[in-house]
C-alpha cells in the first residue's frame, strides 16, 4: 500500500493547486486575464528551465546507455495509442466524437508523471531525465496534429515545433554529450532550478482557473457522455498496456514511463485548442475533470498493479 499512498499523495497535490486556481478565480483574486500570461510562463519559460536543470544535473549517458532509445518508445506507443483511440471513440455520440477522441489520444504526458516521480523517488531521480527525452517532441506533435481531430489542416507553425521545451532538451543533451557541464555557471544552473520549479503550480493554477471559467459558462452535463470517457481513458487504456508490457518486459524505467502515459488525464491544453478548431470546449472540460477526478483512485490502482510485475 506503500506505492499507492505515495501516488495518491501525488494526484491529490496537483488537485489541490488546481482547486487553489478554481478558488482563487472564483474570489476574484485574479482575473480571468491573467491565466494567459500564466500559461507562456509555465509552459515557455518555467518548463524549459526545469527540463534544462534536470538534465544537465542528473544525466549520465555512460548509466543511461538506453537514453537515445526513449523517443523510440514514444513513437511507438503514440502510434498503438492512435490504434486505441480509433477502436475505442465510436463508444461515443457521433456529436462529440471528435472531442473524445482529440481527448483520449492527447495525454498529459509531462506534468503528472513529473509530479508522480518526484513524489516516489525525488526530485533528483534519473527517471525524470528519462522522461523528458521520451517526450522530447511531444509538445511539437501536440500543437501540430490536434488540428487534424477537428478536420483542419495540419499546422507548420515553426515556433512550435522548435518550441522552447525542445531546445531546452536538446542544448542540455548536447552540453552533456560534450561533457561542457562544468563551463556552466552556478548561479545559471541555480536560478533556472528555481524557476522550474513553478512549472506543474503555475499550471495547475492555471487549469483550475480555466475550468472555473468555463464552468460559469457551460451548457448541459453530459454524465453518460463522462462515465464513457472515464471506463476508456483512466481503465481500458492502462490495462492494455500493462498487458503490452508484459509480453515486451522492457527496462523498469522504461515501462514506468510507459505505464504513466496510458494512465494520466488528458492534456491540460485540450480544451483551448478545442475551442479554436472549432470543437465543443464544454464537452471536452467534462471529459477532462471527470478524469481528473477518477485519477485520484485510478492511477495510484494502476502504479499499485504495475508493481507487481515491475521492479526497479
Amino acid at each position: 500500500m506503500g506505492i499507492f499512498a505515495t501516488t495518491f499523495t501525488a494526484v491529490a497535490t496537483l488537485l489541490i493547486i488546481g482547486i487553489l486556481g478554481f478558488w482563487l478565480l472564483s474570489r476574484r483574486v485574479i482575473a480571468g486575464t491573467i491565466l494567459g500570461a500564466l500559461t507562456v510562463l509555465s509552459i515557455d519559460i518555467a518548463l524549459p528551465s526545469l527540463t534544462f536543470t534536470g538534465i544537465v544535473s542528473g544525466f549520465d549517458p555512460g548509466t543511461q546507455s538506453f537514453w537515445w532509445t526513449l523517443p523510440l518508445w514514444w513513437i511507438g506507443f503514440t502510434l498503438v495509442a492512435l490504434a486505441m483511440t480509433v477502436a475505442f471513440s465510436w463508444v461515443s455520440r457521433r456529436e462529440f466524437r471528435r472531442e473524445f477522441r482529440a481527448a483520449l489520444f492527447f495525454q498529459n504526458g509531462i506534468f503528472f508523471p513529473l509530479a508522480i516521480i518526484t513524489e516516489m523517488f525525488g526530485g533528483s531521480s534519473p527517471l525524470l531525465i528519462n522522461l523528458f527525452l521520451f517526450t522530447l517532441f511531444y509538445p511539437a506533435f501536440f500543437f501540430n496534429v490536434s488540428p487534424l481531430f477537428f478536420n483542419r489542416g495540419m499546422r507548420h507553425d515553426l515556433s512550435k515545433v522548435f518550441n522552447p521545451v525542445l531546445i531546452a532538451t536538446a542544448a542540455a543533451v548536447i552540453i552533456t554529450l560534450l561533457d561542457l557541464k562544468a563551463y556552466l555557471p552556478e548561479f545559471l544552473v541555480s536560478g533556472l532550478k528555481l524557476v522550474g520549479g513553478m512549472t506543474v503550480p503555475l499550471l495547475m493554477i492555471v487549469l483550475g482557473g480555466n475550468i472555473f471559467l468555463d464552468l460559469r459558462a457551460s451548457g448541459a452535463v453530459h454524465y453518460g457522455e463522462a462515465l464513457k470517457f472515464v471506463c476508456v481513458k483512466n481503465v481500458l487504456f492502462p490495462a492494455i498496456a500493462l498487458g503490452a508490457l508484459l509480453l515486451l518486459r522492457p527496462p523498469y524505467e522504461i515501462a514506468l514511463i510507459v505505464m504513466l502515459q496510458s494512465a494520466v488525464p488528458p492534456v491540460t491544453a485540450i480544451p483551448i485548442i478545442t475551442e479554436r478548431e472549432g470543437g465543443d470546449r464544454n464537452i471536452v472540460n467534462q471529459y477532462m475533470v471527470a478524469s481528473f477526478l477518477f485519477s485520484l483512485a485510478s492511477l495510484p490502482a494502476v502504479i499499485m498493479v504495475f508493481s507487481w510485475f515491475f521492479g526497479p
